[in-house]
């Protein structure tokens, strides 16, 4: 566990500018125009129309993305009563995490207010500013009435993270272990120990899950609450049990489930040994937990095990939850989060865990793959699907048990809108999809038993954008699929290895092309053979006879053998002399291209001047107009050698021989970006009045650097590409660096690519 330290922290909340959150203006406000529709006179006329229509306040406010997260401080994070405005830290904390996982816009209100009626009627008069309130860090038992009354009196969202939050978490992951452990929940003893505000809620969501009241041992500091017991809170009541036992010791023994609310180092090994057969701990006092992880493991081997620690499999963790529960009920503007909700939540995130995890999660945690069992049955706090899954449950939750005001009715849109919010998903990239959904080709992957090209291969045939076609050995595809928990129904695994008459036949049909292409260039029939062996040259073969329609490698190979081969079997493009490469920039800025980024090392004049117009080719054909700037350290001749004066020579050549191309330079990046900049210093160029969206570096070197350094330093840009350019047919590459979904996208334009060869040729 990384350890930190009270100057960090300190550091951390005080430097720049103080806190952890600030607003951000949604809205234009640099002129006087944008201002007087912001504020006076403009602002009155929304005004008006909520007076008409108070549900309106969500069509012209932030009311329908905005949380409010209040506390009084009585029972913060394990401090216990530390006052409402020592709380502070921690509810921005909240709020920083409704935005970053959610996209829900939050404000921490501290209120400095202990009576609970006079608590509640604070918080009733600001409600009408939220789109949901979320309670946090205050005390049992006034926290199960404040949480009442306000449902009650409220007509938007309210919940008490620290109730619903842990018992919906704990309640998808108990689903789960109990599964891995072979057991049923209605069957399931379970003892509790804690009897406070998450512990009551937990234990009751359990139960609307099936389990029995009376396999329920609950206790709280003084020993196991008893039916017989004097002064118990109603809470309590409702789960003391008759059974005669008084002490933890006690209940352990045959237990099913030790779930702990309570403190650290109160669950002792023999406890633990004392349990049933494959015993389930849910150990979650923070940060030290009822049992150390190693000691339970010590103690019984076979225990499945959770705690509230990052460190550790099967996290606890409420941000699995509250900011996807709130998406859900703010998108349809809930009047509560109701159970039916609630368990829609429990369901999804317990879904989750079963099935392949993203290779983004596995890269986060540095693991080859999780798999559902022992140490993966609750789905890690980064998993990008969260947003959608779990939202969208509970958006169809609240809209089938009558709460909702704005149901939802394209739920494909919606899903498409939750990935574009946090950026998993460009409208750029969903069209690529869709259009290469609309006629699937056959795709080939040379590095078949590659985990990441498997799982794409499954993704890409899973989005009905291809058909698949792995090279490698068979069984080992099969074999690391199982592993992988990847289904490879309608994806076809052809080993170039296997001694079967057909493939001999196939390999020396593809050898007596190749050496007749070749028998200029020093090749025999039977090195040909030989290179049949080889996937990048039996891949790029089934393209070049038609047996494929598009071909993917590079995760394994060096580029100079990809594009050897490339340049052999497939030959370039009438016309041109070269091919490239090209990424693709979606920046909230706007989209850029950058070429070439992965092929020519040190370009000629020639080699320049074809990837410029190889590069606006490719730019129009995702339905964009090239405006392109040639790329040096100089601007428009200020420098006469080197790649400034290569690059004067192209622009020259350019300029008379395509007089429609919007292109220019030499020009250093920043002119490039800044049309006024640019304009005002050079109002000769070409480009005069134009936003330059196409990039030409001057060498392999500065492209492919410049791409990766906005790759490494901005978060919110997606990156697509390698995307080849110039080949006579779809041959695309990735590299080793390449995630799933980098070659999902890839395999993506590769289809466009075939597509579009279908379309010119027939």
């Amino acid at each position: 566990m990384v350890k930190i330290t009270k100057e960090a922290a300190l550091k951390y909340h005080a430097e720049g500018k103080p806190g952890k959150i600030e607003v951000v203006p949604t809205k234009p406000y640099r002129t006087a125009r944008d201002l007087s529709l912001a504020y006076s006179p403009g602002v009155a006329e929304p005004c008006l129309e909520i007076q008409q229509n108070p549900n309106d306040a969500y069509k012209y406010t932030n009311k329908g993305n905005l949380v409010a997260v209040i506390s009084n401080g009585t029972a913060v994070l394990g401090l216990g009563d530390i006052g409402a405005v020592s709380g502070k830290p921690v509810m921005e904390g909240k709020s920083l995490l409704f935005k970053i996982y959610a996209g829900v816009d939050a404000f921490d209100i501290e209120v400095d207010e202990k009576d609970p009626d006079k608590f509640i009627e604070a918080v009733k008069a600001i409600a009408p500013t939220f789109g949901g309130i979320n309670l946090e860090d205050i005390k049992a038992p006034e926290c199960f009435e404040i949480e009442r009354r306000l449902k009650a009196e409220l007509d938007i969202p309210v919940m008490h993270d620290d109730q619903h939050g842990t018992a919906i978490i704990s309640c998808a992951g108990l689903i789960n272990a109990l599964s891995v452990a072979g057991k049923n929940i209605e069957d399931a003893r379970i003892v509790v120990n804690g009897a406070g505000a998450a512990a009551i809620s937990c234990t009751r969501l359990y139960c609307s899950f099936g389990a029995r009241h009376e396999n329920i041992v609950m206790l709280d500091s003084k020993g196991v609450i008893r039916a017989d017991s004097e002064r118990l809170t109603e809470q309590k009541k409702e789960f003391a049990t008759t059974r005669d036992i008084h002490t933890l010791e006690e209940a352990m023994k045959d237990a099913d489930v030790f779930v702990g609310l309570s403190k650290g180092n109160i669950l002792s090994q023999d406890m633990v040994r004392s349990m049933a057969d494959n015993p389930i701990i849910f150990a979650l006092a923070n940060p030290v937990p009822e049992i150390s992880y190693e000691d339970a493991k010590a103690a019984r081997p076979d225990v499945l095990m959770s705690t509230g620690r990052t460190d550790y499999p099967n996290q606890i963790n409420n941000v699995i939850g509250f900011p996807y529960i709130f998406r859900g009920a703010l998108d349809v503007a809930a009047t509560a989060i109701n159970e039916e909700m609630k368990q829609a939540a429990v369901r999804a995130i317990a879904d989750l865990a079963r099935r392949p995890v993203p290779d983004i999660v596995n890269r986060t945690y540095s693991v080859r793959q999780f798999t559902f069992g022992p140490d993966y049955f609750i789905p890690k706090p980064v998993d990008p699907r969260l947003i959608t899954d779990v939202s969208m449950a509970v958006a169809k939750a609240a809209i089938e048990s009558g709460v909702a005001r704005k149901p939802i009715t394209d739920w494909k849109a919606y899903k498409q809108r939750l990935r574009q919010l946090m950026g998993q998903e460009s409208k750029m990239t969903q069209n690529l999809l869709d259009t290469a959904r609309t006629n699937p080709k056959r795709v080939v992957y040379a590095e078949g038993t590659h985990p990441s090209v498997i799982e794409a291969a499954v993704r890409a045939k899973e989005e009905g954008i291809c058909h698949p076609v792995l090279l490698g050995n068979d069984e080992k595809i099969r074999r690391m699929a199982s592993e992988m928990n990847l289904n490879l129904d309608g994806i076809e695994l052809l080993n170039l290895r296997v001694p079967t008459q057909e493939m001999h036949n196939t390999r020396l049909r593809y050898a007596k092309i190749l050496a007749k292409k070749m028998e200029r260039r020093g090749y025999t029939l039977q090195e040909a053979v030989d290179k049949m062996y080889e996937r990048n040259y039996f891949g790029m073969m089934m393209v070049e006879t038609g047996d494929a329609d598009a071909f993917i490698a590079g995760m394994y190979t060096k580029y100079s053998n990809t594009i050897k081969v490339a340049n052999e079997v497939i030959g370039i493009r009438h016309g041109f002399d070269h091919f490239a490469t090209m990424h693709i920039v979606n920046s909230k800025r706007g989209i850029y291209f950058i070429s070439d980024t992965l092929i020519n090392r040190h370009p000629d004049e020639k080699t320049l001047e074809d990837v410029a117009l190889l590069t606006a080719n490719a730019v129009r054909f995702f339905n964009r107009q090239p405006v392109m700037a040639m790329i040096s350290y100089s601007n428009f001749g200020t420098d006469q050698a080197g790649s400034a004066a290569k690059i004067q020579h192209v622009i020259q050549r350019l300029h008379a021989e395509h007089p429609d191309l919007l292109v220019d330079g030499e020009m250093q990046v920043n002119y490039a970006f800044d049309r006024e900049l640019r304009d005002e210093k050079y109002p000769f160029s070409r480009l005069v009045g134009q936003d330059v969206n196409t990039l030409i570096f001057p060498n392999l070197s500065s492209a492919n650097s410049a791409y990766k350094m906005v790759k490494a330093l901005s978060e919110d840009c997606e990156i697509i590409g390698p995307i080849q350019i110039g080949l006579r047919k779809p041959i695309h590459f990735t590299d080793f660096e390449s995630s799933v979904r980098d070659i999902v996208n890839i395999t993506a334009c590769a289809v466009i690519d075939a597509q579009t060869q279908t379309q010119r040729f027939g």
